[in-house]
């Protein structure tokens, strides 16, 4: 979008040789993708004069020369812009030509040098808050090609060195330390380049001109390796020194900087000895075993606390992923992306397909990912990845370097943390800002969906249109949204785009509650951003929801609380830019409604004035509350009960009543009958869960959601076993009944009932589960259908938990299309917790809007 404030030019002489000047200030992915070097370029090209800047609002552009060379220049700026280099806007001035003789880059300006350009390139100014950045923050970016070839060059001054970046590649978000993006403002500031690196920055030849985090063995950070006994000792000597997140690693830098090698090779030895090792990686540490050593995964799982949770796997090369899974060319291009994220790939049926013969060599250990048909696979991501696995070969186990339910961790912590669970650390000196962990993604009808969000996704900018938040015109507030309790993630809001933060976790212990605090200390500082009012969740027993409340009072500005599953569809509805009205179905887990029951299976209608619940599942009971979530023997329990009343606890047949004790059954009944510590629900989550009890795959589960991801697995083997016809010959649902009442209310005691019947008569759980799914993409056709016919719409909006279920996603979406539907889903923006932030900002606009 180019803005243009021109004026009359400025007459210097005759027409022919007439030079005019401009002014710009260019938002979005501007800074840390070699922009600056980029402009230099095209505008020495064009024989063109002037400077370009960083500020805190971007860069600022002053441009010189005749008419049609100007032309050209905003021309070739848009379309021949470098990835990931994007323009979002462009604030253009007509001013007085100066006569400049050439084009340089000249120092970065800081936020209050940056507000004077802001106001003459009439940027809006706000009552409320101060001026606000508008540079875009890039993500950590993969290594690019070029520096590949410079770490696997023997004759390059850079030949295996681990922290090799340029302009398209390298860390970002994880050593930014302020805005603008200048060295002195990141983690590498404490790092002076030598005379060889300062050249390579000075060069606008080079594609390290103006690279901040340029560096090599001379004068960039280090590696160093230490067993963890010793790692130990010495943290307990500079822990208390130092907060700077060096500590250990600046007692160590000296002791392997003289052979860069040798830590690696000595860190390669530790996994050829089955040994757990703890690396120091782009945005924290990540724990590495031998993904073919039995003993070493169950000796990981166990110290780690993580007994059946699939591991990622870190491969050399996608050659090597391919022996493993499938790869589509649309797999094989995320992989090897700058974002390189973890991807979710099907498994092959066996290790010699594809012409390959069976090596046992190449087979992985099964606890990997026990009883799941995908492995979450990526390539290297940095230098040191990339050195470590091309001199390692086969596949590591790559998860994250954390205490079971913390945050991952970054620098000085990691060795007290991550001591009782890794053998050996390599580590380096570059400190880490803030902790960003991996991505997940998984393909869904063709298109990528991101289930966490972090390394080379955060922060993420969402463009908001401003008829799409219900503002209708008017100036929207400064929102900080604190999401929900799992899966926790930050949004921050300017006056047309939404900041989506990197992955927190899940707020059940303190250290992650404390590291929310950070991400909001951290984000309002590096925004510069004084938000005029706090959203968060409906629940008001969320550590969200508490710090939100903290928040609003500490700085007296006002609290939304938005409902869990109304924002689910706003944020849908904010990654696609859609208007209302939308019918959105929002199924996950649980979710506080307004009626302060426990949600999760909605149907809303969206319109521009809030949402209203066209369509509600039959409520049931939740035996123990949150002891459901790991236990679906209790959901199926409270299933049963609603179909069977008392007589459910004499049937002693069905897996859930077997897996519970007689003394148990006897403390479970009063609280079904006489409704004791039994929340109601309408949650598709807990249903999944009672199904796949039903089912006997899971009674209780050692994390979320492992109930609800068997039951898609043994659905999608059965439909893959099956042939095109045989699945549509047997395509057929299990009853249920949808009442005539305003709003109707699905009934699912028929389908449940029939599934008795089936696990009685001997059918196969997959055959079931694939029935199970079929008949919930029925009812979401029909309940649509019933929707179409009052609000007009066709646009459907699928999002929260239960979509993260690719098979029921794609089946909704068939379904969906083939009845005359438009369904959206969620794909930049996680469908679960992790994308809630989004929907509650977009609440909060529609609030301030009058809605």
């Amino acid at each position: 979008m180019i803005r243009a404030y021109a004026t009359q030019p400025i007459d210097h002489g005759p027409s022919a040789v007439r030079a005019y000047r401009d002014r710009m200030i260019v938002s979005g992915l501007v800074q840390g993708v070699g922009f600056r070097p980029f402009v230099y370029g095209l505008a020495t090209e064009l024989q063109l004069t002037g400077s370009v800047k960083n500020t805190a609002f971007g860069a600022l552009i002053e441009i010189e020369g005749p008419q049609s060379a100007l032309k050209q220049f905003y021309q070739r700026l848009s379309t021949e812009l470098p990835a990931p280099g994007n323009i979002q806007s462009l604030d253009l001035q007509r001013i007085s030509t100066q006569g400049s003789k050439q084009f340089e880059i000249l120092p970065s300006q800081t936020t209050d040098q940056s507000h004077q350009y802001a106001k003459t390139a009439r940027q809006p100014k706000r009552a409320k808050s101060p001026e606000t950045a508008k540079a875009h923050i890039l993500p950590d970016l993969s290594t690019c090609a070029d520096c590949l070839q410079d770490i696997f060059a023997a004759d390059n001054r850079r030949y295996r060195y681990s922290f090799t970046n340029c302009t398209h590649c390298g860390p970002r978000f994880s050593i930014l330390t302020a805005l603008p993006y200048d060295r002195c403002h990141t983690t590498m500031g404490a790092f002076a380049m030598c005379s060889a690196c300062r050249a390579e920055y000075d060069n606008p030849r080079q594609r390290r001109f103006h690279a901040q985090p340029n560096a090599c063995c001379e004068c960039g950070p280090a590696l160093t390796f230490v067993e963890a006994n010793v790692a130990w000792e010495e943290s307990s000597e500079t822990s208390s020194e130092t907060s700077s997140g060096i500590g250990l690693q600046e007692g160590l830098k000296k002791e392997h900087s003289g052979n860069l090698s040798d830590p690696l090779e000595r860190a390669i030895a530790t996994l050829n000895q089955g040994h757990i090792l703890a690396l120091k990686g782009l945005g924290g540490f990540q724990l590495l075993v031998d993904a073919q050593n039995a003993d070493a995964i169950s000796r990981l799982r166990r110290r780690k606390a993580r007994p059946d949770k699939p591991f990622a796997l870190m491969y050399p090369t996608l050659a090597a992923v391919r022996r493993h899974c499938e790869v589509s060319a649309s797999a094989a291009a995320l992989l090897t992306s700058p974002q390189a994220p973890i991807v979710l790939l099907p498994r092959h049926s066996s290790a010699g397909q594809h012409g390959r013969s069976p090596d046992h060599r190449s087979k992985l250990a099964a606890g990997i990912a026990p009883n799941h048909p995908c492995l979450g696979v990526m390539l290297p991501t940095t230098p040191l990845h990339h050195l470590l696995l091309h001199q390692y070969k086969t596949p590591l186990v790559a998860t994250s370097g954390n205490l079971s339910g913390e945050p991952i961790c970054t620098d000085q912590q990691a060795v007290q943390k991550l001591g009782a669970i890794a053998d050996a650390f390599l580590i380096h000196n570059r400190p880490i800002q803030r902790p960003v962990d991996d991505s997940v993604v998984q393909f869904v009808h063709t298109q990528p969906q991101v289930l966490r969000h972090a390394r080379g996704y955060a922060p993420q900018v969402i463009p908001v249109p401003n008829a799409q938040s219900g503002n209708q015109g008017s100036t929207r507030p400064h929102v900080l949204a604190l999401g929900a309790h799992l899966k926790s993630a930050i949004a921050l809001s300017t006056a047309d785009e939404i900041i989506l933060s990197q992955h927190i976790g899940d707020l059940d212990t303190l250290e992650t509650r404390a590291q929310l605090q950070k991400a909001v200390d951290d984000f309002l500082a590096l925004y510069g951003i004084r938000p005029d009012a706090i959203a968060c969740d409906l629940h008001p027993d969320y550590a969200s929801t508490q710090l939100a409340q903290t928040l609003a009072k500490a700085h007296s500005i006002p609290l939304i609380r938005v409902q869990h599953h109304y924002a689910h569809i706003l944020s849908c509805m904010a990654e696609h830019h859609l208007q209302s009205p939308v019918l959105g179905i929002a199924w996950d887990g649980t979710g506080y409604g307004p009626d302060h029951t426990i949600w999760g299976g909605e149907f809303l209608s969206i319109a521009s004035q809030g949402f209203e619940r066209v369509a509600q599942v039959l409520p049931f009971g939740l035996p123990g509350g949150d002891r459901c979530a790991l236990e679906p023997r209790r959901s199926a329990l409270g299933l049963l009960y609603r179909c069977y009343s008392e007589a459910a606890f004499e049937m002693n047949d069905l897996a859930p009543i077997q897996a519970f004790t007689a003394p148990q059954l006897a403390i479970l009944r009063p609280m079904l009958t006489d409704s004791i510590n039994t929340p109601t629900t309408s949650s598709l989550g807990r249903m999944f869960d009672g199904i796949a009890s039903l089912l006997n795959l899971h009674h209780v589960i050692s994390f979320e959601g492992q109930a609800a991801r068997s039951l898609q697995s043994v659905a999608e083997q059965s439909v893959a076993e099956q042939s095109v016809a045989e699945q549509s010959a047997t395509a057929t649902a299990y009853p249920f009944i949808i009442s005539d009442t305003r709003p109707p209310v699905i009934d699912w005691r028929p389908m449940v009932k029939a599934i008795v019947k089936d696990c009685r008569q001997g059918i196969g759980a997959g055959a079931i589960a694939a029935k199970f799914h079929h008949t919930l993409t029925k009812i979401m056709v029909q309940i649509a259908r019933l929707s179409r016919s009052f609000t007009g719409t066709s646009q459907v909006v699928l999002s929260g938990g239960c979509f993260q279920n690719k098979l029921l996603t794609e089946q909704a979406i068939q379904q969906l299309s083939a009845a005359g539907f438009t369904p959206y889903w969620p794909q930049r923006i996680p469908p679960n917790d992790g994308g809630l932030a989004v929907g509650q900002v977009m609440a909060a606009w529609r609030h301030f809007g009058g809605a």
